[in-house]
């Protein structure tokens, strides 16, 4: 058999699942990497990388992803992302487990090899608030509501790909991050500030990080049900008749 054939056996035999949770693993590592990379260059360069120049790489990677992985698992790399297209039922519910540890797993990997690059970086480009608690709390579901907002109206089901999705979200991504990143962080991603919390074990704020994301994607989803069609997302509490979508 040739290797041609082998692969394309091997291929037959992979679950879909499986590729799709790989990429999702792909795609986080390459956001936390080129993203809290930014942020560590910039620290040891003297401010080389620039805030504006942090914002822009977080837009860019995340834009890259979404053309690279966008049409095998939707490009995710984000657990509250994938909650709220599970909410809003877009997305099969028996996936959500594998997508949420392989972007966990991908965050933390991504986390260690900078690690291993910087080993004198104290944060690894860790989010924190540079303010009260509650007002970094607030900007986080926010900025994250924007967000999904965005990735609900640009997306087909759970997918986020093509040019649209791509400049649309990496946008929304880059443009939070320039006038909010210096207050809270701008994380909207869990997995984006869980990754270098523990690696760097800075773990004091990290649940802001967690939740908040989390709140501010799920409150999207009615609002995507009431600014669209009826068919936009499937609320279970808004629509008793619609039927969950899957991709």
């Amino acid at each position: 058999m040739s290797s041609q054939s082998e692969i394309e056996v091997l291929n037959r035999k992979t679950p879909v699942w499986q590729k799709q949770a790989f990429a999702e693993f792909v795609g986080t590592f390459c956001l936390v990497f080129a993203g809290t990379g930014s942020i560590i260059v910039n620290d040891v360069s003297g401010m080389g990388v620039t805030h504006v120049g942090i914002s822009l790489t977080f837009g860019l990677v995340v834009m890259a992803m979404i053309y690279s992985i966008g049409d095998i698992s939707g490009a995710h790399i984000n657990p509250a992302v994938t909650l709220a297209f599970t909410l809003a039922g877009r997305f099969r519910f028996r996936l959500v487990f594998p997508f949420v540890l392989a972007q966990l797993t991908g965050a933390i990997v991504a986390s260690a090899v900078l690690k291993f690059l910087f080993p004198e970086h104290v944060s690894l480009g860790s989010t924190f608030p540079s303010g009260p608690i509650l007002q970094s709390f607030v900007l986080e579901i926010v900025l994250t509501w924007m967000l999904m907002l965005v990735i609900l109206s640009v997306s087909t089901g759970a997918r986020e790909e093509g040019i649209t999705a791509a400049i649309a979200v990496g946008g929304t991504v880059a443009l939070a991050a320039m006038f909010a990143g210096p207050i809270c962080g701008a994380s909207m991603n869990p997995a984006r500030s869980l990754g270098p919390a523990i690696v760097s074990m800075n773990l004091g704020t990290l649940w802001i990080y967690v939740i908040a994301p989390v709140i501010g994607a799920s409150f999207a989803v009615p609002f995507c049900w009431c600014l669209r069609d009826s068919d936009c997302c499937c609320v279970p509490f808004l629509d008793s008749s619609a039927k969950e979508r899957t991709s």
